[in-house]
């Protein structure tokens, strides 16, 4: 027997077009996959609750030139150790690095994390993506 469960929608003309369109730019081979992808990372959003584990990655661009900057950084970093994988340093140009921090923990600690780095005079930009270990922390 299939674990496959076969149901159908109902949906207005211009919204399917538009998802047609969704799924020929993102290559799906048919709708079945593009609407599996949607509903699982809308169960992974919720899995953002803070007592889930995440895993994920903060990308930080800023300016080494800025005063204290650099310290400031690694010790937010230290004071979120347990949370932190590993590391990476890039150097974009005279000024300017990329780091890219591994993480994994709860979903409201890499959120503190990458707020606190955000917040920082001379960061210019920080993305955080979480995606779900599928555990939940209490």
């Amino acid at each position: 027997m299939s674990n496959l469960y076969r149901f159908g929608i109902s949906l207005e003309k211009d919204l399917i077009r538009d998802f047609d369109k969704h799924i020929e730019a993102n290559n799906y081979r048919n709708r079945s996959e593009a609407i599996r992808d949607l509903i699982r990372e809308e169960l992974v959003k919720k899995q953002w609750l803070c007592d889930n584990e995440v895993a994920g990655a903060i990308t930080m661009i800023y300016d080494h030139h800025k005063r204290e900057l650099v310290n400031n950084l690694m010790d937010i970093q230290h004071d979120f150790q347990s949370l932190v994988i590993s590391s990476q340093h890039v150097h974009l140009d005279h000024h300017h690095c990329l780091e890219i921090l591994a993480v994994k923990g709860k979903a409201c600690d890499v959120t503190d994390l990458s707020n606190r780095m955000k917040a920082q005079k001379g960061v210019m930009h920080v993305t955080l993506s979480m995606s779900s270990t599928g555990k939940e922390l209490r």
